[in-house]
C-alpha cells in the first residue's frame, strides 16, 4: 500500500463545559490513501463530524485538539500557521458541510460564493471563472446552473443548496474531499448521479474521500474502506465487502437491523376505511417571471400545477419526487405559509383556503410542519424549552409554566434526547439532535395533522428508527394524520399508506404504497426506485 494521503494518529478532541473536559473524540487512528474512499460512519453525535473538523482546525468555541496528529503527505496540520492552513482549505482538502443553509453566504450569490474559491486558488479571468462554474454546477445536476449561477441560497430548495455546496467544495480540484452527509437532502436519482461524479473525479484525479454518514447504502455503493465510530471510539474498521457481508461488532449489526427498507411495506394489513381529514383540490403555486425596466410579468413558474388528493384521517400520504418538484411547496402552501395561485384545501370538512384570523388561529393549532432545515428554522437566541414551549403559549394559554416545562421535557424525551436539553441552545447539538427538537415542537400543541418535510433525513439509523416508531404510535394512539415529505423511499415504506409521486409541480402517479413501491405504472416511478442503494447490492463497482 502506498504511502496515505492523510494519517490520524491517536487523536483526543474535547470540549470545555465550565470547567469540565467533555471527551468527543477518545484516541481514534485511521489512514486515508490516494483515490481511496474512506467512510466514517456512525449516530448522530458519536464524534464523525468532530474529527473532520479537527483535521481542518475548524472546531467551533470550546473544542480543543488534546493530544494526536493529523498529517496530510507527512506535514502535521496541527503543527502549521493559521495562513497555511488557509492555502490548505479548499484546495488541498474540500470539504462539503452537513448543513448547506447554515454553510452558506445568505449575501452572496451561489455564482459568486463558487467564484470566491476560483479566484483564491487559480488564476483566471471573469469568463473563464463564469464558465467553470456554470460547468461545476452542471456537474452536481443542477437545472438551469446559467440562472441559478446569480441566485442567492434562500431562494433554492434544500438539495439545491445542498448541490450547490458540493459544487463549491469540488470547485478547488482538492487531493481529499471530506463530505460530510453529502446527500442527505437529495432525492435518489440526484443521489446516483452525485456518486457517480465523484467516483468519476476520483478516477480522473486520483482524489480521495471521506465519507461521513449514517446511511450504510450510499456506503455500499461506493465505499473501499468503512469505520464505524461509537460514543468517540472507533469499534469496528474493515474492507468494505467483508463489512457488509459480515459485520463483526454488535453496534455496526444493531445500524443494520434499524435500516429501513422497501419490503416492510409487503403484506402490511391495510388501514380501515375513514372519513377524509384533508381535501386538495385542483390546487396550485405560480410564481411570476418579471422582465424589463417595469417588471412586467411575463410568464409563471408553475412550481404547484393542479394538484388533487385526498388524506384520510389516521393515515399516511408520502410526497415523493426530485428536489424542486415542488414537494415542500405544496405542504407549505396547504398550511398558507405561503400564498397560493388558485385551488382549494379542505380540512375536515371546512373550506380553510386563506384562512385568517382565530380561522387560522385554529387551524395552526390542528395543522403543524416539520421543516426540512432544522438549523434555519429555529431562532438561534432562544433555548430549546422555549422553542418547543412557543407554540404552546400562543395556542394553549391555559397551561401553567409548569405544565409547559414538564410537557416540553416529556417530548424531548419521546424523541430520544434527555430533558436537560431544553436548557441548550440548538448551535450546541448536531444535526440529527436539531431535527429531533424540531419533532417535538411539531408535537406540543396536539396537531391532527402534521406536514413531515423530510423529518428523518438529518437522522442516523438507529434515532430514524425511533422516530419512525413514535410517529407510528402517536398515529395509533391519538388519531394523527401525516403529509409525509420525502425523498428516502425505504423511510416511505415504513410509514405510508398512499404514495404520490410528483414531477413538475403535477401529480403523475398516486397509490397504496405497496402497488406504488413494487408495481408502479409510470417510467418515472421505476427511474426513482432503481437509483434506490442498497447496502446488500452495491451499485458501482469499487476500483
Amino acid at each position: 500500500m502506498d504511502t496515505p494521503l492523510l494519517s490520524v494518529k491517536d487523536l483526543h478532541v474535547a470540549f470545555r463545559q465550565g470547567i469540565e473536559q467533555v471527551p468527543a473524540v477518545k484516541g481514534i487512528s485511521f489512514d486515508i490513501h490516494h483515490g481511496e474512499t474512506f467512510a466514517l460512519v456512525g449516530e448522530s453525535g458519536s464524534g464523525k463530524s468532530v474529527t473532520a473538523l479537527s483535521v481542518l482546525r475548524l472546531l467551533p468555541l470550546g473544542g480543543h485538539i488534546l493530544q494526536g496528529y493529523a498529517k496530510l503527505d507527512g506535514v502535521d496540520l496541527f503543527n502549521l500557521p493559521e495562513f497555511e492552513m488557509c492555502k490548505i482549505r479548499g484546495k488541498r482538502i474540500g470539504v462539503i458541510f452537513q448543513d448547506p443553509m447554515s454553510s452558506l453566504n445568505p449575501v452572496m450569490t451561489i455564482g459568486q460564493q463558487i467564484g470566491e474559491v476560483l479566484n483564491l486558488h487559480f488564476e483566471l479571468s471573469a469568463a473563464d471563472v463564469k464558465s467553470r462554474a456554470v460547468e461545476l454546477l452542471r456537474q452536481v445536476g443542477m437545472p438551469r446552473p446559467v440562472q441559478h449561477l446569480n441566485e442567492y441560497p434562500h431562494q433554492f430548495s434544500g438539495g439545491m443548496r445542498q448541490r450547490a455546496m458540493i459544487a463549491i467544495a469540488l470547485a478547488g480540484e482538492p487531493d481529499l474531499l471530506i463530505a460530510d452527509e453529502p446527500t442527505t437532502a437529495l432525492d435518489v436519482t440526484i443521489q446516483a448521479q452525485i456518486l457517480e461524479l465523484l467516483k468519476r473525479l476520483q478516477q480522473e484525479t486520483g482524489m480521495a474521500l471521506w465519507l461521513i454518514t449514517h446511511d450504510l447504502g450510499i456506503v455500499s455503493t461506493i465505499a473501499d474502506r468503512v469505520a464505524v465510530m461509537r460514543t468517540g471510539e472507533i469499534v469496528e474498521a474493515a474492507d468494505s465487502e467483508p463489512f457488509f457481508a459480515h459485520p463483526q461488532h454488535p453496534y455496526s449489526q444493531q445500524l443494520f437491523d434499524a435500516r429501513p427498507r422497501l419490503e416492510s411495506c409487503l403484506g402490511r394489513e391495510k388501514s380501515a376505511t375513514s372519513p377524509a381529514l384533508l381535501e386538495v383540490n385542483d390546487f396550485k403555486v405560480y410564481y411570476p417571471i418579471k422582465k424589463g425596466l417595469f417588471q412586467r410579468v411575463v410568464d409563471h413558474v408553475r412550481a404547484v400545477d393542479g394538484v388533487s388528493f385526498s388524506l384520510p384521517k389516521g393515515q399516511t400520504l408520502a410526497l415523493v419526487g426530485e428536489s424542486g418538484c415542488g414537494k415542500t411547496t405544496l405542504g407549505k402552501a396547504i398550511l398558507n405559509l405561503i400564498d397560493s395561485s388558485g385551488g382549494q384545501v379542505i380540512f375536515d370538512g371546512m373550506d380553510v383556503t386563506g384562512s385568517t384570523g382565530e380561522a387560522r388561529r385554529q387551524r395552526c393549532k390542528s395543522m403543524q410542519i416539520i421543516f426540512q432545515d432544522p438549523f434555519s428554522s429555529m431562532n438561534p437566541r432562544m433555548v430549546v424549552g422555549d422553542i418547543i414551549e412557543e407554540g404552546i403559549r400562543a395556542l394553549q394559554p391555559e397551561m401553567t409554566e409548569q405544565q409547559r416545562r414538564q410537557r416540553s421535557e416529556e417530548l424531548l424525551e419521546a424523541v430520544g434526547m434527555t430533558k436537560y436539553a431544553r436548557l441548550r441552545y440548538p448551535h450546541e447539538f448536531s444535526g440529527g439532535q436539531r431535527q429531533r427538537i424540531c419533532i417535538a415542537r411539531a408535537l406540543a400543541v396536539n396537531p391532527r395533522l402534521i406536514v413531515c418535510d423530510e423529518p428523518t433525513s438529518a437522522l442516523d439509523v438507529s434515532v430514524q428508527k425511533q422516530i419512525l416508531t413514535l410517529l407510528k404510535d402517536l398515529r395509533t394512539r391519538e388519531g394523527l394524520s401525516y403529509l409525509f415529505i420525502s425523498h428516502d423511499l425505504a423511510v416511505v415504506a415504513e410509514l405510508a399508506d398512499q404514495v404520490a409521486v410528483m414531477r413538475g409541480g403535477k401529480i403523475v402517479e398516486i397509490g397504496p404504497v405497496e402497488r406504488v413501491l413494487f408495481n408502479p405504472s409510470q417510467d418515472y416511478t421505476r427511474k426513482l426506485l432503481e437509483a434506490v442503494p442498497s447496502e446488500r447490492q452495491p451499485r458501482f463497482m469499487k476500483q
